[in-house]
């Protein structure tokens, strides 16, 4: 059936980034749509062919396979795309069938390019490309949201002023937000209870309402930091309630100001080098949920953000190693402490348990290895776990008597695991091969991860149990509606963005870096290591590093927005809280993922 322009017209308005522009531009762009209608297993284009132009889906749902004829997406209505090989370099990679009868809407790659190129909605909806720049996390700039504490103490107004005080004290706050149902009528501090009550000897059964300083400054949440400093250096107050659509959301103090201006990465990691027990590192670790509020906040990359909370970690250790050794004595043989997992690739997070393990030198006896590394490994792994790096499930820690030897038995195992590989030393070679020096004698690792690298990539066998094994983790795509999540427990109809996310990539990185002998240990640094030696092309590396910028900073903003909840930051996130562009994004780079996991997995890794 023919489309009329009124319809094309009703049909944008109704999909991003369209329903971003003005009636003028829509109308300018709808007559240059061309409407295709398709039948069931209609071949809408192959990859590596010219592509027509940029598909809507007005009706129907069409089958995305990647270059190795997997299928890697079901899109239905209001879907675009073709943008991918379009923004290359206007050749498909990736193939379209209609899956059902459908009716799609095209628009030519010329007035494509133009749309994007006129209007910041359409470019940013279209080109998954991430250059923000980092800003600096400014107190005067940051939002007032990153600042405030959420969920404010209140009362009602026909309180005492007993009550209040004692809520007060109870709660350890000097300020009191004065509410009936959701909304603000006044705030009441330390300083008006002395000042209206003491002073004035006011019996303690007076109600708070007649003390409390009604319709107080407020501000929204998207006010910034200034906003506040302003207010409260002109009204000489110290509390500023934050309301957001007539509803009480929040409270900045001026402690809540200093607070944001102490917590940095390089004070928290001064404060742990100089602790003295577990107990103090764990008082600055608490505020690591802070800190990834204020980085994330700030604009950082995802790469800085896990570098620096991974720094903090390291710092912990190091100084547990310290005084272990005051503790326990010298150490008797030269050894290392080396972390592997998240920490060991620099990318931690606000959820991070602990995996370690320690080389020593071959000198060493085994009443030395069984004693004194034993005791030292407990005291660093227990104090970690005070620290809030908890103990880990599959016990890759050092206080493991396997995880605690000479350098001739780790030789040995990386010998055996490369030599006969198996599920099990397929999982342990991934574990072992994102190890980083700690704390401790760094040559010992040297030659053994050189010597490594050079056999096991030598090796065609290995390589290809290493290449099966990156697969096991899949991007939560689902065929129907764009995403699989959880079906059933905790956490239900939600996107595991750690196992699901970024540990796809994790993998791939993993054996780009095996395959080119390459050094480096952070994902980020082996994908572009990758690109620079030629293990990956530069088109497959372009794509891959979007889609993990991409996946990586939605997981941690999810965390953040947790922690900024009072919640405790975690992985799992519902796609029904992101909007339709942040959906239409992850899906992209799920896709993207998946269509690299396929090449790998078809031998053409480096085609990528």
């Amino acid at each position: 059936m023919p489309l009329t322009q009124e319809q094309i017209i009703r049909f944008l308005k109704s999909v991003h980034p369209y329903d971003s522009l003005s009636a003028d531009v829509i109308a300018e762009v709808a007559p240059l749509f061309e409407a295709w209608e398709v039948e069931k297993d209609f071949s809408i284009y192959d990859a590596g062919e010219k592509l027509p132009g940029l598909f809507l889906i007005y009706e129907g749902q069409v089958e995305i396979r990647d270059e190795n004829d997997v299928v890697v997406s079901h899109l239905g209505l209001r879907n675009s795309f073709g943008e991918r090989g379009l923004l290359r370099d206007g050749i498909a990679v990736t193939s379209a069938r209609a899956d059902e009868h459908s009716i799609l809407l095209v628009l030519p790659p010329i007035p494509f390019y133009k749309l994007i190129e006129d209007h910041e909605a359409a470019r940013k909806f279209f080109d998954r490309t991430r250059i923000d720049k980092p800003r600096e996390n400014n107190l005067a700039t940051s939002l007032v949201e990153t600042l405030m504490a959420h969920s404010p103490v209140t009362c009602p107004p026909d309180a005492t002023v007993q009550d209040a005080a004692q809520l007060m004290q109870d709660k350890g706050i000097s300020s009191l937000c004065i509410t009936e149902g959701d909304a603000l009528s006044g705030i009441v501090t330390t300083r008006d209870l002395s000042g209206k009550v003491l002073a004035k000897a006011l019996p303690v059964s007076t109600p708070i309402q007649d003390v409390m300083t009604r319709n107080p400054i407020t501000l929204a949440p998207n006010a910034i930091g200034s906003d506040v400093l302003h207010a409260m250096m002109e009204r000489k107050i110290g509390h500023v309630p934050i309301v957001e659509s007539g509803k009480l959301v929040g409270i900045v103090t001026q402690t809540d100001l200093t607070r944001f201006q102490a917590v940095s990465s390089a004070e928290l990691v001064s404060e742990i080098a100089h602790a003295d027990t577990a107990e103090e590192m764990a008082k600055v670790t608490a505020r690591i949920p802070q800190l990834l509020v204020q980085l994330v906040a700030g604009g950082n990359r995802h790469e800085v953000v896990t570098r620096l909370i991974t720094d903090i970690a390291d710092t912990a250790t190091r100084r547990l190693l310290s005084l272990g050794e005051q503790k326990l004595g010298p150490a008797p043989v030269p050894y290392l402490w080396l972390a592997c997992g998240s920490q060991g690739r620099q990318e931690q997070t606000g959820v991070s348990d602990q995996d370690n393990c320690m080389i020593l030198d071959d000198a060493v006896t085994e009443d030395q290895r069984t004693g004194y590394f034993a005791e030292l490994a407990k005291f660093v792994s227990d104090g970690l776990d005070v620290c809030g790096y908890f103990y880990c499930p599959g016990d890759m820690m050092a206080t493991a008597d396997r995880w605690c030897q000479p350098l001739r038995v780790w030789k040995g195992y990386f010998d055996g695991w490369i030599n006969k590989p198996n599920p099990e030393a397929q999982m342990l070679a991934s574990v072992m091969f994102d190890l980083r020096p700690i704390g401790g004698h760094a040559d010992l690792f040297e030659d053994l991860q050189e010597q490594t690298l050079k056999i096991a990539s030598a090796n065609s066998i290995f390589v290809a149990h290493m290449i099966s094994n990156s697969l096991k983790h899949q991007p939560p795509l689902g065929l129907l509606r764009g995403f699989a999540t959880i079906r059933s427990g905790e956490h239900k109809n939600q996107l595991d963005m750690k196992h699901n996310g970024v540990v796809p990539i994790v993998d791939l990185a993993r054996v780009y870096a095996l395959q080119g002998r390459l050094t480096a240990v952070n994902t980020r640094a082996r994908l572009e290591e990758a690109q620079h030696s030629g293990v990956l092309s530069e088109s497959g590396a372009a794509d891959l590093l979007d889609a993990y910028d991409l996946i990586a900073e939605t997981r941690l903003l999810h965390q953040a927005e947790l922690v900024k909840t009072g919640k405790a930051p975690d992985n799992y996130l519902r796609p029904s809280d992101l909007s339709d562009f942040e959906r239409s994004h992850l899906r992209d780079a799920f896709v993207v993922v998946k269509s690299l996991q396929s090449a790998i997995g078809h031998g053409r890794g480096m085609l990528g």
